[in-house]
């Protein structure tokens, strides 16, 4: 009881914080010189009727010298979106996109971990994530997964790609998912845009940012910070991160940019739970010991040459440099992490510690010229790309409780050191058969080389010979889309995907496991089909079906009693996505004097299944087969419905997800083991209700609340870090925010 009322008292210091600063802000506002308020209140105004219509979008047939005709878009408009940005809630910001799966053990939203299709949400891997169109990721073939999500308050949109954006951006079987960053106001020298929240468990963030534009330089940058004693026990955090843009219009032809990102953050792992556990108190941890931090730094230049009206050219270069560290007490989750009797202290925790850095360059080129007297376009381009992983596990820590990587022994128990070397070339072609039909063909190409080094252990079989993997790769794929109407078109396309064998999957995890050296990479196809559009100003849907054929997909099995990693079988994904938005009263009426409604429904049926399993140890035993058995991580429906209402500056959303049951293993466990680690998860439905006030031209207040219902529910189970074990959703949390743009 105490300790909650010392956290109502420290959430009303900081609601008087905040009504201190609309005092401030009131004042600010009715000081102005300068009266616009008629005209700018007109442009609120027409904003509200547009988001009264969708604040999802699509890509436009050509952007920044890539073809997106006849692919499957979404673009999520943040400006436009009633969510709670402030801690990056995945649930709310995807909502209007079907088909994604979203792991939500996490409340703090510093990794984002997002699917499509049946594939697996850890951290975003599936899909090739970028930020401004550069790799952000920790190392794009070898270790895909995202430690860096930059704050939502920061982004403009979201742009999503399903399918054959393979061909323009490689790996992975989910295609594209590209944070785009906000710049600086085109129309004024300086611009101050700051957002203080306040919410749930000490909740804390600050955004605060700045940018403009003088004659030909524009710029951007912003300062962001969160912390929170998190919804769980031992869970509490603190992230910040720092941009900074710079953008130069040298001639009217020629453009320089330059971005730099910093992102640092500690972060207490309160670790599994059994599945007791979990019913017994969700909130609870065995867990005080265990830490994680990922420092980040991610920079890019980028160089436009519109050479003609015809033919543009861009450069874009990007570097990562960054760390994964993390440090606790890693045995199962059933096995309680206390004092020893023998020496009086807890026992030494495990520091392990990756360092990436990774430099690539691509050139995109543009060519519109037209063949039978219509306008085509070609576009197409070369990658390189460089990394290096440098990883160290199995170190022994200290016996303390905070965020300390320090060793008491000077070696690490396994050291590992991964380089890749990548060239690619690339191209697409838009046909323009006829006034409504397009046609896209293209190819990629990749020359992947991989080396490994190090040991697996400090024993003299634990090293490893040095072992370097070439494979040159080559993708094809062809789409269309034919416009049934001015608004409304039929899409389709195929389109072949891959996935490189990973860091891990090359490397013995024991001395005596074994690595098929023929190893291949995953690879298999895409394809999609739909219809799309938008009719008049009161409805917005695209409704279609896909194919994911999924090959080669890699495992361990028991040969002559070693285990062997090798390629182990196949899946197909297939189903249904859906997504409708109405505007009821629009279909009678354009002007709205008492407001305006509208209503959602995002819908996906997923058949995720394993149509082949290559393991000769089992050959003669189908009640072991996997065969026919659900691909793990994959619901078979996702279902996400919402209505927002609009009043001039005032809007207000509500919103549910349904999301169907999963397996957590390729052999359908129904019931849990002990450690939490596998076995069947159940369905689960959350609701969520946001609203938002925009006043004096610049100000704004928000608020919500997450997880209405309370519902208990569960998105994963983990075999390692952030568990080991169950890992719950957070519960209900609200949060209240007030910004400004001056």
């Amino acid at each position: 009881m105490r300790e909650k009322l010392t956290a109502d008292k420290s959430f009303m210091k900081k609601l008087q914080l905040l009504f201190s600063f609309s005092l401030m802000a009131f004042y600010t506002a009715n000081s102005q010189q300068i009266d616009t308020t008629k005209t700018i209140t007109l442009k609120e105004v027409t904003k509200h009727e547009d988001q009264s219509i969708s604040d999802l979008e699509r890509m436009p047939d050509l952007k920044d010298n890539v073809i997106y005709v006849g692919k499957k878009t979404e673009v999520i408009q943040l400006s436009k979106l009633n969510a709670d940005l402030s801690t990056n809630n995945t649930r709310q910001v995807f909502a209007k996109v079907p088909g994604m799966s979203i792991w939500e053990n996490d409340g703090s939203g510093i990794q984002a971990g997002v699917a499509s299709r049946g594939l697996s949400p850890n951290r975003s891997w599936e899909f090739n994530v970028r930020q401004n169109g550069y790799d952000i990721s920790s190392e794009v073939f070898g270790y895909p997964e995202t430690y860096y999500t930059p704050p939502m308050e920061a982004l403009k949109s979201i742009e999503v790609v399903r399918g054959a954006a393979s061909l323009q951006y490689g790996p992975q079987f989910g295609g594209l998912l590209n944070y785009q960053v906000k710049k600086g106001n085109p129309n004024k020298p300086f611009t101050f845009e700051s957002q203080q929240t306040v919410g749930s468990y000490n909740l804390f963030n600050t955004y605060n940012a700045i940018g403009g534009t003088y004659k030909k330089f524009s710029y951007y940058g912003f300062m962001h910070n969160r912390t929170s004693e998190g919804w769980r026990n031992n869970s509490r955090y603190s992230i910040y991160t720092g941009y900074f843009s710079a953008n130069y219009q040298l001639t009217k032809k020629i453009n320089i940019a330059g971005e730099y990102t910093n992102m640092n953050y500690e972060s207490q792992q309160p670790g599994g739970l059994t599945d007791f556990q979990f019913n017994e108190n969700h909130r609870q941890s065995s867990r005080e010991r265990n830490w994680f931090g990922a420092p980040f730094n991610v920079a890019s230049i980028t160089f436009k040459y519109e050479i003609s009206k015809s033919i543009n050219i861009q450069i874009k270069s990007f570097a990562v440099v960054a760390e994964r560290n993390s440090v606790g007490y890693t045995k199962p989750i059933n096995i309680k992490d206390s004092i020893n009797p023998t020496t009086l202290q807890y026992d030494s925790r495990q520091v392990d510690r990756d360092n990436y850095k990774n430099f690539g360059a691509e050139m995109r080129v543009s060519v519109k010229y037209k063949f039978f007297k219509k306008m085509n376009v070609l576009a197409g381009g070369v990658r390189a790309y460089f990394g290096n992983t440098k990883r160290n596990q199995l170190g022994v820590g200290t016996t303390g409780n905070q965020y300390d990587l320090t060793l008491t022994s000077p070696n690490y128990g396994r050291s590992l050191e991964f380089g890749t070397t990548n060239y690619a070339v690339f191209a697409e072609n838009i046909f323009q058969i006829s006034k409504r039909l397009k046609v896209i063909p293209g190819f990629r190409f990749d020359y992947i080389e991989n080396q490994s080094k190090g040991y697996i252990n400090t024993t003299q079989t634990g090293t490893l010979n040095p072992d370097k993997r070439i494979r040159p790769l080559f993708l094809y794929g062809i789409g269309s889309e034919f416009m049934v109407s001015e608004k409304t078109n039929i899409y389709g396309n195929y389109s072949l995907a891959y996935r490189p064998v990973t860091f891990s999957e090359l490397t013995p995890s024991a001395t005596n496991e074994i690595i098929d050296p023929n190893l291949k990479d995953a690879s298999g196809f895409n394809a999609d089909f739909g219809y799309r559009g938008t009719v008049k100003n009161y409805l917005t849907f695209d409704v279609g079906v896909f194919y994911l054929n999924y090959d080669n997909r890699i495992g361990t099995l028991s040969q002559n009693g070693v285990p062997f990693k090798t390629n182990i079988g196949n899946s197909v994904s297939k189903g249904i996505e859906s997504y409708i938005e109405i505007n009821p009263i629009k279909i009678f009426k354009n002007k709205l004097k008492y407001g305006s409604i509208s209503f959602f429904a995002s819908n996906s049926f997923i058949d995720a299944i394993y149509v082949k399993w290559n393991n000769p140890a089992i050959a003669n035993d189908p009640t072991k087969s996997i065969e026919n058995k659900r691909v793990e991580n994959a619901p078979k429906q996702i279902h996400r419905f919402g209505t927002t209402y609009y009043l001039k500056g005032f809007s207000a959303t509500w919103q549910l997800s349904i999301v169907g049951d999963v397996y957590t293993d390729a052999a359908n466990t129904e019931t849990p083991n002990s450690t939490g680690t596998i076995g069947k998860l159940s369905g689960y439905k959350v609701m969520d209700a946001s609203l938002s006030y925009k006043f004096l031209e610049r100000y704004n207040l928000r608020a919500g609340i997450n997880n209405m219902t309370n519902e208990k529910y569960a998105t994963r189970r983990a075999g390692g870090y952030p568990g080991p074990g169950l890992m719950p959703g957070n519960g209900r949390t609200i949060f209240v925010s007030i910004g400004a743009t001056l």
